[in-house]
């Protein structure tokens, strides 16, 4: 390769974040140069007209790059992380367990994106959450019976990328047996080949044979697989993906940024160590830079020259993501073109957006009946936000649904605590009015657990509500489990409390 032919290439890898609601000059010319991919964060959107603009400024820059985002649904959404989501998280679909209604609303997910310009969702979550005490992944996994993640990572795969967005399911090998988050360390799954492959790999299997175009790794260490590196920069991981489940399609990384990936030795060795285990696309991570993203380029380049990175797997990994964006293309191609379709599915295609399939209780856990509520007091016991999420997306029932509260709970006050002193000085202030007690991960916080405690040895008549991963047999016992703190899940749970539930 010439030096330019081989920066090009370089850049065909790479999918850094920015800040800010427009494109920076120095990204649009990144893209012009040949940048694979860009992926958008909560920060980059601010209404749909500025995000369509956005959207399509950097298609202007990079006609083949690829747009990417986080919409999982539920409590990890960049689209709506001003108001909250409305689509459900995994874990309530996984409740629910029907498959159509999964389904349904990744289709949905990906009407928003394509009318958003959107082409690649980091999306499913197909870790199997066996561990209740995983701070990151939780309500975001489908489930904790790998069969039941199976088919639901499958349904979401399908009706996403049937939408016209390619699909990209994480986080390989799977982090759902973790109990620390790999954004701030590098944890590890203690598994041996048999449970792996009985239980983490199988909906990674369901997500290949559903025709997912890619595949996310994971910053975790898997011992019985590679002891010395983590998921992302190991070659024997990612041969497992390619040779026994036979994924040919593009493998991203998650973000470099995460100490499981980066700590100690930088993003750009992270990024040159990637590119040789066998990633693809590198997700750099959020708000990256100009002089991040030429430190890197020039740290490949050095690899490439200097025998550390071979100019064939560069060009393997470069040739992928150019695959990729046609396949997404064509997916979307597909969608769009009804010319060739049968009358009941061209009107199908072509009807108006009617917006996400709603809640129901009947995806909640209820410990048993309950009864209607009259202007409630509704306790919000600050809860740590999982990164994924990001600390500026609104959860639970706050003053942000003060219009469905006031049509469904009129006379309810929202308060917040934030200390167990907090916690008494409401319990004094409302001795008579119902309370109802809302958290997310209730059992796994310190905090959250001795503030639950005080309140039902005080008010054992109050409603306690966990937003999170339920914990059910934990002390004390939630009355209302939601699989969610998004917007679908706090307006259905106002309707659950002003109704009334046997």
């Amino acid at each position: 390769m010439t030096e330019a032919e081989l920066r090009r290439a370089i850049r065909a890898t790479l999918m850094p974040g920015f800040d800010g609601p427009v494109l920076p000059g120095w990204l649009a010319a990144e893209l012009t140069a040949g940048l694979g991919s860009v992926c958008l964060f909560g920060t980059n959107v601010v209404s749909a007209e500025q995000l369509r603009q956005l959207t399509a400024a950097i298609h202007s820059a990079g006609p083949a790059a690829l747009v990417a985002i986080d919409e999982e649904g539920g409590d990890v959404t960049r689209l709506h992380h001003r108001e909250g989501s409305l689509h459900p998280s995994a874990a309530y679909l996984g409740s629910l367990d029907d498959v159509d209604m999964t389904e349904a609303v990744a289709a949905d997910i990906g009407a928003q994106l394509v009318a958003a310009g959107v082409d690649l969702n980091l999306a499913p979550v197909a870790d199997v959450n066996s561990n209740p005490l995983n701070p990151v992944i939780g309500v975001r996994s489908f489930g904790a019976e790998p069969e039941l993640a199976a088919r639901h990572v499958a349904a979401y795969t399908r009706g996403l990328q049937a939408a016209g967005v390619g699909a990209v399911a994480k986080h390989f090998p799977g982090h759902g047996d973790t109990a620390t988050d790999s954004h701030r360390e590098l944890p590890t799954i203690t598994v041996d080949a048999a449970m792996l492959a009985s239980r983490e790999l199988v909906p990674f299997r369901a997500a290949i044979a559903a025709g997912s175009l890619g595949v996310m790794t994971s910053q975790i260490l898997v011992p019985v697989i590679d002891a010395e590196w983590p998921a992302t920069l190991s070659a024997s991981v990612l041969q497992l993906l390619r040779d026994d489940l036979g994924f040919t399609g593009a493998i991203v990384s998650d973000a470099l940024d995460m100490a499981g990936a980066s700590l100690g030795r930088g993003i750009p060795e992270a990024a040159v160590l990637a590119l040789a285990a066998g990633v693809d696309l590198l997700c750099i991570g959020t708000d990256n830079t100009a002089d991040q993203l030429a430190e890197i380029i020039g740290h490949v380049f050095d690899a490439v020259r200097g025998g550390r990175l071979s100019e064939e797997r560069l060009r393997d990994a470069a040739g992928r993501v150019a695959a990729l964006s046609a396949a997404v293309a064509e997916l979307r191609e597909e969608h769009t073109n009804t010319g060739t379709l049968p009358e009941e599915l061209r009107e199908e295609r072509t009807k108006p957006h009617e917006g996400p399939p709603p809640h129901s209780p009947a995806g909640f856990w209820l410990r048993g009946p309950i009864a209607p509520l009259t202007a409630p007091v509704l306790l919000r016991l600050e809860s740590p936000a999982n990164i994924a999420a990001g600390e500026d997306t609104v959860w639970g029932i706050g003053e942000h649904l003060a219009g469905e509260l006031e049509h469904h709970l009129r006379g309810a006050t929202c308060v917040t605590a934030a200390t167990l002193a907090d916690v008494a000085a409401v319990l004094a202030a409302y001795p008579d009015r119902p309370l109802v007690v809302q958290g997310r991960d209730l059992a796994r916080v310190d905090f959250l657990a001795r503030a639950a405690t005080v309140v039902k040895d005080q008010r054992p008549d109050s409603v306690l509500v966990e937003l999170g991963w339920p914990q059910l047999t934990g002390v004390p016992p939630v009355d209302i489990a939601t699989y969610g703190a998004g917007r679908g899940a706090a307006i259905c749970l106002i309707t659950l409390l002003s109704e009334g539930a046997r």
